[in-house]
């Protein structure tokens, strides 16, 4: 073989070898991305949310996210009275982004005409035009992420305002399992309240008439909104998977088993109090909502094919 065939074979070889090199990095898999920190205090959106009053919290919100074969529901996060799509949900964001879902979140029910970052403050608006704001919601991030239906998490009053957009607004198609952390089914204030609601009525005083929160008084145990919700005897509707969270510490839902509410023959709901096997658990109406205890039943509630222990930690009330 002559020197210039054999400069003509070595330069094929480079080439070849430089090709097969460049297919290898075109191939290799990216680097995954590093977690997000997840802290369970409730307040840990606060920050976040006072810095970036419109934003959102990382991981959320993002419409490029396309859900996965083993998540294929994107997960909608209903904030409770006087929360925000940041301020309720710095322990789940980031645990359900790590975990491998589509995360979103929303405000409603904002404060109108109110300075930033107050008219940040989501709840207050009357539930059913806060749950005609998530309709429009949830039908953006199913165009979005060309999901069939979404999950479902709310705390609080977020826990009831989606059930109005099932039950009111055509949402059932729309929703596949849906867990509510301190859920009111039967509204907050027991007996108590609801006997003493037609003297509040005969006296001019209406369920939607408290200054800046309208929607205070429809939680109210006796409300015509909670009789809207609960039609034929019950809150859930058929087709639509329930898990309710509840602790014997809650202070604003009284008595804490207004969110307990038993299924009919046919539901699909689980009840579930955190104190149930774990006496640590302290948690009230707040810490719930970051409470590990508590998270971990919302993830098995997500995903029950791939069940993982539940912790039993001490949790205190407020802080977490």
């Amino acid at each position: 073989m002559s020197s210039r065939s054999r400069l003509r074979t070595y330069l094929l070889r480079a080439v070849a070898l430089a090709a097969v090199g460049v297919a290898g990095v075109a191939l290799a898999p990216a680097a995954a991305a590093a977690p997000l920190p997840v802290s369970y205090s409730f307040f840990s959106g606060i920050g976040p949310a006072l810095a970036h009053p419109y934003g959102s919290l990382a991981g959320s919100n993002d419409y490029r996210c396309r859900p996965s074969a083993d998540h294929p529901n994107p997960v909608v996060l209903a904030h409770g009275t006087g929360g925000s799509a940041q301020t309720n949900w710095g322990t789940y964001v980031p645990l359900l982004k790590n975990n491998g879902y589509c995360v979103f979140a929303l405000t409603y029910g904002a404060l109108p005409g109110a300075p930033a970052p107050f008219n940040q403050i989501g709840g207050m608006g009357r539930i059913e035009t806060s749950a005609a704001q998530l309709k429009t919601f949830v039908a953006g991030v199913l165009r979005a992420t060309g999901a069939a239906k979404v999950d479902i998490v709310g705390h609080s009053q977020g826990t009831l305002m989606p059930d109005y957009y099932a039950k009111r607004l055509g949402g059932a198609t729309s929703i596949d399992s849906y867990v509510s952390i301190a859920p009111l089914w039967n509204g907050s204030g027991g007996s108590a309240v609801a006997s003493f609601t037609p003297t509040l009525r005969r006296l001019g005083i209406t369920e939607t008439g408290l200054p800046v929160c309208s929607a205070c008084g429809q939680m109210q145990t006796g409300s015509d909104l909670l009789a809207t919700v609960n039609a034929g005897g019950s809150p859930y509707v058929p087709g639509i998977t329930y898990t309710n969270i509840s602790t014997t510490g809650d202070e604003v839902v009284v008595p804490y088993t207004s969110g307990q509410v038993a299924g009919r023959p046919g539901d699909r709901v689980t009840n579930i109090v955190v104190q149930r096997g774990c006496s640590q658990d302290h948690s009230d109406h707040l810490s719930i909502a970051a409470s590990r205890r508590a998270a971990a039943f919302v993830l098995n509630a997500l995903d029950p094919e791939h069940p993982r222990p539940v912790p039993c930690l001490p949790v205190l009330p407020v802080v977490g």
